[in-house]
């Protein structure tokens, strides 16, 4: 059995708030109940979006609540010539092909594009134009066991469609991104945020068409608003008050579904969170992650 690695992989496109606290709470805890090593991964392949420093400013907020990455930051956007490479490998297996559709063109082909599947338009077309690439989807079901959800399957061609792997714009995609590098870090189990549970099966097809092996996963629920809605820099979620360590993670705790600590100090609360951490999600026993469909292109 290979030894535990996990992993916390924000995108510097804000402050850190209490959402992806609790995000990065929960991955530093499994892995220290598990006796393994827990990695930091910059998501920084969206210039547009990013802002100056707060890479920096993550690295060092979580540094203060004890959360400290145990081999060097992996920054995506040195990355270019692996992401370059899985592409190759895709588009010599014939698994790829080029797509100019506008969203306007996808709009016109269904009400709510951003919900309908894409309906493979430009599959059979010769384009020659600035270009997305997108993966050939194979018809069939994709299924995991998630370590809290349960069972959870999809068929990736009729909810998704052939998906981007490297955008328009010559930017690549969060999934073949995240799926070349937790194989380069050699991630064995992946702890995240419930939005993300309906992008794995996406991730394990790419996984499965590059080679690569399968982590587990853990998908844990949302720190949501007073409105209901997921905290995210797009909601506008206040920043960590770093005025209050303690009380912070006290609350991200509770967030992950644990009565408070009562600690008065931050070691105290990392030794009782990681003791309650382990009881609850690490001493059970879980299926293998990955069922994949055997019809499709390799």
């Amino acid at each position: 059995m290979r030894s535990y690695r996990g992993r916390f992989a924000p995108s510097p496109t804000g402050p850190l708030h209490r959402g992806s606290l609790a995000a990065a709470l929960a991955s530093w805890l499994d892995t220290r109940a598990h006796s393994g090593k827990w990695l930091i991964r910059i998501e920084d392949i969206d210039p547009p979006r990013e802002q100056r420093g707060i890479a920096q400013e993550h690295i060092a907020l979580l540094a203060r609540f004890g959360m400290t990455s145990d081999e060097p930051v992996l920054y995506q956007s040195t990355r270019t010539s692996a992401y370059q490479g899985a592409l190759q490998q895709l588009l010599a297996a014939g698994r790829t092909y080029r797509c100019d559709c506008p969203r306007g063109r996808r709009k016109a082909q269904s009400p709510d594009a951003s919900l309908a599947p894409y309906p493979g338009t430009c599959r059979t077309r010769q384009v020659r134009s600035t270009a997305a690439t997108r993966l050939l989807v194979p018809p069939g079901v994709v299924g995991f066991t998630d370590r809290a959800c349960g069972w959870f399957a999809q068929s990736v061609e009729q909810s998704v469609g052939d998906f981007v792997i490297q955008r328009i714009d010559g930017l690549w995609a969060y999934q073949l991104a995240v799926v070349v590098d937790d194989a380069f870090q050699e991630v064995t189990d992946v702890v995240r945020g419930a939005d993300l549970l309906d992008n794995t099966p996406r991730q394990m097809m790419l996984q499965q068409a590059l080679g690569l092996p399968t982590p587990r996963y853990l998908h844990l629920p949302l720190v949501r608003d007073a409105c209901g809605r997921k905290l995210s820099k797009q909601t506008q979620a206040l920043a960590i008050d770093v005025q209050n360590l303690l009380a912070e993670l006290e609350h991200a705790w509770a967030h992950l579904g644990f009565e408070p600590t009562g600690a008065r100090g931050l070691e105290a609360f990392q030794r009782q969170a990681i003791s309650a951490w382990r009881r609850r999600w690490c001493e059970r026993e879980f299926a293998e992650p990955a069922s994949l469909p055997a019809q499709g292109p390799a």
